[in-house]
């Protein structure tokens, strides 16, 4: 790969517009990762944007405060941190087809290898591991 292997970037959760700002970033990442020589599958671009949208649209709906994207392209992996301001652990429910809403980490574990989520002083970390391939 190149030069471009990681980053990060802090965005205000109680700005509406703080889930597509956070794609976009993610985007830019992956766009400028794979010009640098990272060979990614086809599907990962928009796996990496859903994946960013589900675990920022939590973190804006839940802790409101500053949240921390970083990205990191790892051997043949895409980890995803987004660290909010609330300890509050992300509930997983069982899959129920008729459910409206609240499918977020469903999606997230469906799609990535794994989902590990750390308590910290000043709230959480959910770091995901996404396929390159």
């Amino acid at each position: 790969m190149g030069t471009v292997t990681a980053v990060s970037r802090v965005f205000d959760g109680s700005n509406s517009r703080a889930v597509g700002a956070a794609r976009d970033f993610t985007t830019v990442f992956l766009l400028r990762a794979i010009v640098a020589g990272t060979s990614v599958g086809v599907l990962l671009l928009d796996r990496a944007r859903l994946v960013v949208s589900e675990l920022v649209t939590n973190a804006v709906k839940y802790a409101r405060g500053r949240i921390l994207l970083e990205l990191q392209v790892q051997d043949e992996v895409l980890l995803i941190t987004v660290a909010d301001t609330t300890p509050a652990l992300p509930v997983s429910r069982a899959h129920d087809p008729r459910r409206i809403g609240q499918h977020g980490l469903e999606i997230v574990r469906m799609l990535c290898r794994s989902v590990d989520v750390t308590l910290e002083p000043a709230g959480k970390r959910v770091t995901v591991h996404l396929n390159l391939h």
